[in-house]
């Protein structure tokens, strides 16, 4: 399996899972990332989401229920052995599928974290293996791949981070109202903010919608846009070569020195040496 991988994510050709190995650049793992269940088969890593990191290894996996900005570190197995692992972007179709099979489980109240991590159950694991296998039989993926990503999302819906996927999945709980607002943020990052807009779509007043927003993001709603401006514009620098100007207000900032302030804030250097030493790097 490892020798499909790549040190960037690496499609499998089954739908929705990918992999990666080696040492990952580290703009690379600087992104807004997708839902999804992560696995380590070797090595470990480091998610760090607003203030709140998270370290995990073969022993957890990681969950996370809706769009989030982060960055990650990873490591090399003590062996020696690359870093490698695996993951299930969740697909809200299939979500909703499995749970219209199930019964109706205990609420999990209080808890509104969209991301955390949990021990690898056998169960789990098994469930990942042969799923994976099927990269060395692609005739079968049509056929068998819905059923072990089924029970993939399945066994996480049985550990403790169930609440989680059930909750992202039921259209009037606090995270899924939260998930309601991120999606319009991811869309509309550009464009100024209304707190009161935002409560409004996710049906709380302002002063729940931060408290739950805060909850499940461990941002502010500005954060969270701050941070999804300042990666797209990384983006932008590194692959469309444009200059820091007219990146800074496509991005949404008004004032260009603000935004390279904004910018060497977040990410260690103004962003024409970022932008740079990235390019360098990539040689």
């Amino acid at each position: 399996m490892a020798a499909h991988a790549q040190n960037k994510r690496t499609e499998t050709g089954i739908p929705r899972v990918a992999m990666v190995q080696g040492a990952i650049p580290e703009h690379e793992l600087a992104a807004v990332y997708d839902p999804m269940v992560n696995v380590i088969l070797q090595g470990s890593k480091s998610m760090t989401v607003g203030r709140q990191t998270l370290h995990y290894d073969p022993a957890t996996y990681f969950v996370m229920s809706i769009e989030l900005p982060a960055a990650g570190v990873v490591r090399s197995a003590s062996s020696g052995a690359p870093y490698l692992a695996v993951s299930l972007t969740l697909a809200p179709a299939v979500l909703a599928s499995l749970l219209s099979d199930l019964p109706e489980t205990a609420d999990f109240a209080g808890q509104e974290s969209a991301f955390s991590v949990a021990a690898v159950t056998p169960e789990l694991l098994d469930a990942w293996v042969r799923m994976l296998r099927l990269m060395g039989h692609p005739a079968d993926i049509p056929a068998l791949a819905p059923a072990y990503e089924r029970e993939i999302l399945y066994r996480v819906l049985q550990g403790p981070m169930g609440w989680m996927l059930r909750d992202i999945a039921t259209p009037e709980t606090s995270l899924a109202r939260i998930n309601r607002v991120v999606q319009r943020i991811r869309e509309e990052f550009a464009r100024p903010l209304r707190m009161e807009e935002l409560a409004e779509d996710a049906a709380m007043s302002v002063s729940a919608f931060h408290r739950h927003f805060k909850a499940a993001t461990t941002l502010s709603p500005l954060q969270y846009q701050k941070q999804t401006r300042l990666l797209q514009a990384r983006t932008l620098l590194i692959s469309a070569g444009a200059n820091v100007t007219s990146v800074a207000h496509e991005v949404g900032y008004e004032s260009s020195t603000q935004f390279s302030r904004e910018y060497a804030r977040a990410f260690g250097l103004p962003p024409s040496k970022d932008a740079a030493r990235i390019a360098a790097s990539m040689r």
